[in-house]
Order: structure tokens, then C-alpha cells, then sequence
């Protein structure tokens, strides 16, 4: 689990595929490697990926197919610019929101504009998560942990103060960039949830949806 909150940035060294599947080397001069062991789990621009080899100022990642697929991992190169922020401990501050690391689509941004010191930015998400975005929700964005602002159908807003665009990869972002987002994970939970025992039937839980009759017959509404 994460907070969404960027610890340091990195840079792709290195991107081979290897037995079918593909190596990603990444160094960080920032990040600090002093407890982070073989097995730990590093997101990078919001993919949670395992370490499998450490050095002084670098780590590598094994990335499955799938991974590859799904997130815009596919479309680093050397010298691109990473988001990095190892897993939460107990002992450490929420202050961002509860991340998994498990990308739920690309989203691209659409608009970016000044507002006052901070750039407010306008992304549409895929379709099939615009129900789980809400107004003044979180939502997680290349690993960031930001706050709706605004939302209409599948295109929501978010505000970068200067602090979040000097410390994260979203100072690089450019209209037409793709971009993981993260849904908050208890929405996808609720909906689940409301299914009850239709969750077994795969017919009945692949066509059910988070609707306001679903949440009015199960109380919520």
C-alpha cells in the first residue's frame, strides 16, 4: 500500500525485455535505498513493482506483459522521468490516501492552465471508471494523490500547487499526455460489495453497475 505522496524522482536507466517478460532498471540519486530490501515494493509512476536487484543508487524491477499493457510503463524510454514512493509502513503519516499500486486505466490530459501559482489541469478517464470519480474525491494520478475539483461525465479537474509540480513528473506534462490513474479503492470495493451474493453469478456481476437505484435498494440513498 501507498499514500500518493512522491517521495523522490527517478530516471529509467534501463528497459529490456528478458524470458518474455520485461527488466526495468531505475536510478534515483534522492530516494533512499537504507531500508529498502529484495522483495519490497516501489511504486513507480503509481505501478506497485517488486525489487528484485539493488545497488547504491538504483533499482530493478521485473514488469509482466499485462503490467506492460494496461499502464503507460509501455511507453518509457531511457531518461524518462519516474514517480517513486515505497510502501507504506506503519508507523508512517497517511497523508495523501489509501493507493494500492494497481492502475485501473490510462486517462489523458486534456488542458492545463495557470490559477494563480498553481496549473489546473483537465483529464478525461476511461469510461468505465468516470463512476468512480467524484466531486472533491481522490484520485491518483502517475502516483499522485490529488483532489478532485470538478467532475462532468468522464473529464474531472485537478489543481497542482507549486510544491507538487516541483517535486513530481507533472511538471513535465504536456496537453495530449497519457497517464495512470487510480481510482479510490473503496468505491470499487462498495460496488462489489452491493452486489452480494450476485457477485457469484458471473452473469448478473458482470452487467451490474454502481447505480443510484443499486445504492437506493441496499439503503445508501
Amino acid at each position: 500500500m501507498f499514500t500518493g505522496i512522491i517521495e523522490a524522482l527517478g530516471c529509467v536507466a534501463d528497459l529490456k525485455l528478458r524470458g518474455g517478460e520485461w527488466r526495468l532498471t531505475v536510478t534515483s540519486g534522492t530516494l533512499d535505498f537504507g531500508d529498502v530490501i529484495l522483495g519490497d515494493s516501489i511504486a513507480v509512476n503509481g505501478v506497485c513493482l517488486t525489487v528484485t536487484r539493488l545497488a547504491q543508487d538504483l533499482f530493478e524491477v521485473d514488469v509482466s506483459n499485462e503490467t506492460m499493457q494496461y499502464t503507460t510503463l509501455h511507453g518509457l524510454s531511457n531518461g524518462s522521468k519516474l514517480n517513486l514512493e515505497k510502501a507504506l509502513t506503519p508507523t508512517k503519516r497517511l497523508g495523501g490516501h489509501i493507493v494500492s499500486g494497481h492502475v485501473d486505466g490510462v486517462g489523458e490530459l486534456l488542458d492545463l492552465r495557470p490559477d494563480g501559482a498553481s496549473i489546473r489541469m483537465d483529464f478525461r478517464a476511461p469510461d468505465d471508471l468516470a463512476k468512480y470519480i467524484a466531486h472533491k474525491g481522490s484520485i491518483c494520478i502517475d502516483g499522485t494523490s490529488l483532489t478532485v475539483n470538478s467532475v462532468s461525465g468522464a473529464t474531472f479537474s485537478v489543481n497542482i500547487i507549486p510544491h507538487t509540480q516541483a517535486e513530481t513528473i507533472i511538471q513535465d506534462y504536456r496537453v495530449g499526455a497519457k497517464v495512470n490513474l487510480e481510482v479510490d479503492v473503496i468505491a470499487r470495493y462498495l460496488e462489489r460489495l452491493l452486489l452480494g451474493d450476485k457477485a457469484a453469478d458471473e452473469k448478473s456481476s458482470s452487467a451490474q453497475t454502481l447505480t443510484r437505484s443499486l445504492l437506493a435498494e441496499n439503503g445508501f440513498v
